[in-house]
């Protein structure tokens, strides 16, 4: 009797993230079984333009009192329930066991409204106001970054209700921390470690030194990929998306640049910043178009720490950080069954169901024109 072959899509089988050094498992014969657990509510899509009980509309007042501007495309202010305060913070006292130590922190948090209309998000916005965030981020990023005791900025957005998203006016966060989170951190030790390591030659960007960047090298494998059940979303001339090999969310997207080695977005070109925001324009239509639905997730953006201009001498340049968004979305079977991290997930190792491959050829298969747009035309 002959052995049977491995198969990705019936087989378990453990996959590791690089960038965390963690394995996840793969388990794609659950999919098929029954839900009977929680189901959601579907994500609102029929908000007003303007409410004038939203305190992120323009003219309307914020929950602390401010009044904000009439403005027209991105507005950014002080977030008014910040999670860390500018310093100086003080000290804590010493431990009294070395298991209960305190690291204070310091920062600094900041809200960027999208767009000035309430309805609209990242998926309906036209490319040309996406790049004008991009602005906004880079802005910001140089701003948080130049400021003494700032080591780390972080740049997020949460999307839905399910996500937490307090406001669904389009909007995100940055927070500036005078320490480098845990997940980064994790990030950027395995790649330092990396570029050290005896990789397969190819044809994948380098670091200035001419060593290997870990992103380049799975940016390159992911974007020459021949195989059938390839993981790519979306690629155009700078920008790829893609379920990564790693990926514990279902429908989770890496979006990086893949011609070269960037480390930080403000290191952009102005066609590279162009072809950024092609790719978030077209990733979140694809997501809103999977389940026809507002698709909720959480997106973060992991980068060099603080911009390069901002780093002492004889300090950490992390040159070998490589731009990357990560998009989080919980959505699992339809508009209202999500993916829970618990049980095994939470006391083990993290685990999905549905294979990388078989979510990208899903998101792949998604129009890029909006499904309310359909509609709508469908309709007149």
């Amino acid at each position: 009797m002959s052995e049977e072959t491995f198969s990705p899509n019936d087989h378990p089988h453990r996959r590791l993230n690089p960038l965390t050094n963690e394995y996840i498992l793969v388990s794609p014969h659950r999919i098929k079984r029954p839900w009977l657990g929680q189901v959601e509510k579907p994500q609102i899509s029929d908000l007003p333009e303007y409410d004038p009980a939203c305190y992120l509309c323009p003219g309307n007042a914020r929950i602390g009192g401010e009044k904000n501007p009439d403005y027209q495309q991105t507005f950014t202010f002080a977030n008014d329930f910040a999670a860390v305060l500018p310093g100086p913070i003080p000290q804590p006292p010493p431990p009294v066991h070395p298991l209960l130590a305190t690291v204070s922190v310091e920062g600094g948090c900041d809200v960027i409204i999208f767009d000035r209309r309430h309805d609209l998000t990242l998926a309906q916005l036209p490319a040309e106001k996406i790049t004008g965030i991009i602005d906004e981020w880079i802005s910001i990023y140089r701003k948080r970054g130049s400021q003494e005791g700032i080591n780390y900025i972080q740049i997020f957005e949460n999307k839905g209700a399910m996500m937490g998203c307090s406001n669904p006016h389009p909007h995100g966060q940055t927070w500036s921390l005078s320490s480098i989170p845990t997940l980064p951190a994790r990030e950027l030790e395995n790649m330092k470690a990396y570029k050290d390591k005896d990789v397969p030659a190819s044809d994948a960007p380098k670091l200035a030194d001419g060593k290997p960047c870990m992103l380049c090298d799975y940016a390159h494998v992911e974007a020459t990929l021949q195989d059938e059940a390839n993981r790519v979303v979306y690629k155009n001339e700078h920008f790829l998306a893609v379920v990564p090999w790693w990926a514990t969310w279902p429908f989770e997207i890496l979006l990086l640049p893949y011609k070269r080695h960037i480390s930080s977005i403000d290191e952009l070109s102005g066609d590279e910043k162009t072809a950024f925001a092609d790719a978030l324009s077209i990733v979140t239509k694809r997501y809103d178009n999977l389940f026809s639905c507002s698709f909720a997730y959480s997106m973060g953006m992991h980068q060099r720490p603080i911009p390069l201009s901002a780093v002492k001498p004889g300090e950490d340049a992390h040159d070998y950080a490589h731009l990357h968004l990560h998009f989080s979305p919980p959505l699992l079977r339809s508009a209202t069954v999500r993916k829970f991290l618990v049980g095994f997930e939470l006391m083990a190792e993290a685990q999905r169901d549905l294979t990388a491959e078989q979510a990208a050829a899903r998101l792949r298969g998604c129009s890029d024109v909006h499904y309310l747009e359909t509609l709508a035309k469908e309709s007149a």
